[in-house]
């Protein structure tokens, strides 16, 4: 996939017929050429051609037209590198008004390659919105502190100028060749990554990191090679890939389920996930996109073809409760495979819903005995993340083990880092693979964190401060507010002020909580209340149900495994801090409760790991000074807490 469509010295392309250009723009268009693209492109180029004219030294500039943003899954109209300034020029042919999404959608190509376009870190960026027809605005030309130009707004005769007025002041040489073919290394959302994966990216195009990327392909490598072993010997094998937080484990199932579902029509493969949210979300965001690029496909038949490549797992296994047919996928990605359900829960689900009252297999047992239906051969993926259960009844590692013990044909490949406690919850590894077949392999752990881009150190922090390790947090957050803002406040207001000052365009915000946190009522935030996953992590600004209201509130349940740029944990006193560790509490009628339960506690522990871990560019947390008037929010409740974070060194706005 072409980096551009068109990319000349201004002196070049001044000379160079409409038809011509057009023609190249034509050849390399990755679409079928509809009639409006073509005639916004000739008004572009003849408006370029004038506005550009103007330029005293032209022969310095560069134009390029059509420059990729993998990320976004986008092109900018036309990228101009002119007295060592990048103008980025997003064009509304015919539009007569400056709408705030095309203005935001500019300023985000902007800032996508202010951060992840290698020779940009350290130029002058300018977004510019052209709306050919709109009126006159006389812009103010102010800078963000990373560079970047605050979004100018030009119609189809002031371009030049404004270009001009700003080139005088900077003086840099840019190498345009060098510039166009540099090194982009984004670090995509999960739902970015989904997007550009279906719509032909590579994961090292959208992988920020070398390392990460590097680690993602040889992942996937080892993966496809398992696969392929698989198939020529007509066996049966099972994977557990596994990684630290923000390693891109579920990007990593995306991109084996989207290179498997292309690599033969016989094979089929699909991703599963026991998260709902996320499903809903990808989904949606799938359907919207593939709505957006194509107009003869209706959203409903997008849906039904994405929900072929993504499946809720618990879905995909009632399909097979009472038939005893073979599933047409070979190939599953079990995303979060931990939280797989025990026989327990898994037992009285069927009983209750289904009224199957002899059912007595876990989650795992059954997804296995399904795919075992094939006669020849068959693959399971398993993407295991450490300290992620959040729910009673998940079933964590062992259950996999355990129901494999009645499976012992199949062939066991292991990441060499699953012999931890936050994986196998104490148990010995080496007892629960007793019996079977397995294989250690290093290429199937992932140990970049991709998901923030600022900071690699946000999974290792949040881990030491829960774990109360005062020294180690605090060694680590010296080196990690340098880059990835990491405060606290007692005022919810100034948390909301904080997160709308530092978002830019459609950079994403919104509040967090645990699913447990009922005394946050008198701030208007009712975890009971649940959000709509798909409203809330795609709609835009304007619509009150988004997380950029900052209304209604996501917990653990439907943020895990998705992600926003900047957000606030509000926390609450069911996990307070006392002095020397965590207590762990429930509220029950009118009051709080200690938890004494290991699981349980395991699981709001887990929740707040959750939480901390979302956020890519930045996170405050707000915790209430508590009332001593009211026995279930006294000021106790929040102030060790409070105390025990300013300890370790996190700063209080």
């Amino acid at each position: 996939m072409g980096r551009y469509y068109y990319s000349k010295n201004i002196k070049y392309f001044l000379v160079d017929k409409t038809d011509k250009i057009l023609g190249i723009l034509a050849k390399n268009h990755e679409h079928n050429l509809e009639e409006q693209q073509k005639m916004a492109w000739i008004d572009e180029i003849n408006i370029l051609k004038r506005e550009l004219s103007k330029f005293k030294n032209f022969k310095k500039g560069h134009i390029i037209f059509e420059y990729s943003i993998p990320r976004m899954g986008r092109r900018a109209d036309v990228i101009i590198i002119y007295s060592g300034v990048v103008f980025v020029i997003e064009f509304k042919v015919g539009l007569d008004k400056y709408p705030k999404h095309d203005v935001d959608q500019v300023l985000d190509y902007a800032i996508d390659l202010k951060n992840f376009h290698e020779k940009s870190h350290i130029l002058k960026i300018v977004p510019i919105l052209v709306s050919t027809k709109s009126h006159k605005v006389k812009n103010k030309y102010k800078l963000f502190k990373d560079g970047i130009f605050y979004p100018l707004r030009c119609n189809s005769n002031n371009i030049a100028n404004n270009i001009n007025d700003i080139s005088k002041k900077y003086k840099r040489k840019i190498n345009p060749y060098k510039w166009q073919d540099s090194q982009y290394k984004p670090t995509p959302t999960i739902i970015e990554a989904a997007q550009a994966l279906y719509n032909g990216h590579s994961v090292k195009e959208i992988s920020r990191s070398e390392s990460g990327a590097i680690n993602l392909s040889k992942t996937t490598a080892a993966i496809n090679k398992i696969i392929n072993k698989s198939k020529k010997k007509k066996i049966k094998s099972i994977c557990f890939i596994t990684g630290v937080p923000g390693a891109g484990k579920t990007l990593a199932g995306l991109n084996l389920a989207n290179e498997r579902r292309k690599f033969d029509k016989k094979e089929y493969a699909v991703f599963l996930s026991g998260n709902g949210p996320l499903v809903e979300v990808l989904q949606e965001a799938l359907a919207r996109d593939n709505e957006h690029f194509d107009n003869n496909t209706s959203k409903n038949d997008a849906l039904r073809k994405i929900k072929s490549f993504i499946q809720n797992i618990h879905h995909f296994r009632d399909d097979f409760i009472n038939v005893k047919k073979t599933p047409k996928e070979k190939v599953i990605i079990f995303d979060e495979a931990q939280r797989a359900w025990t026989r327990e829960k898994t037992s009285e689900f069927m009983k209750k819903k289904k009224g199957i009252r002899n059912f007595n297999m876990s989650e795992p047992e059954f997804l296995i005995k399904i795919m075992d239906r094939h006669k020849d051969w068959a693959v399971i993926v398993c993407l295991i993340g450490g300290g992620q259960e959040i729910n009673i009844g998940e079933s964590g590692l062992p259950e996999w083990f355990y129901a494999l013990s009645k499976f012992s044909h199949w062939k066991i490949f292991l990441s060499e880092k699953i012999n931890t406690p936050e994986y196998t919850r104490g148990s010995d590894i080496k007892r629960l693979l007793e019996g079977l077949e397995y294989k250690f392999l290093s290429n199937l752990h992932l140990n970049t964190s991709i998901r923030s881009f600022r900071s690699e150190n946000v999974s290792n922090f949040v881990k030491f401060l829960l774990d109360c390790d005062k020294k180690s947090a605090k060694k680590i957050l010296s080196k990690l507010k340098r880059k990835y803002p990491f405060l606290m406040t007692r005022n919810l207001a100034k948390a909301k002020l904080w997160l709308r000052e530092h978002s830019r365009g459609t950079e994403r915000i919104g509040l967090t909580a645990s699913s447990r946190a009922y005394r946050l009522k008198p701030f208007g935030i009712y975890v009971q209340l649940k959000i709509d996953p798909k409203n809330w992590f795609l709609n835009k600004k304007d619509d009150i149900r988004s997380s950029f209201y900052l209304e209604d509130v996501a917990t653990e349940f439907d943020i895990q495994g998705l992600e926003l740029d900047w957000s606030c944990v509000l926390w609450d006193a069911d996990l307070i801090f006392n002095g020397d560790t965590w207590e762990y509490r429930r509220f029950k009628g009118t009051k709080w409760q200690k938890v004494n339960d290991e699981e349980t506690r395991i699981y709001i522990k887990n929740a707040y790991r959750v939480l901390l871990t979302r956020a890519r560019q930045g996170l405050i947390i707000f915790i209430p000074k508590g009332d001593k008037k009211d026995e279930t929010r006294l000021p106790d409740f929040y102030d060790k807490t409070y105390k025990y974070f300013k300890e370790i060194g996190i700063e209080e706005i």
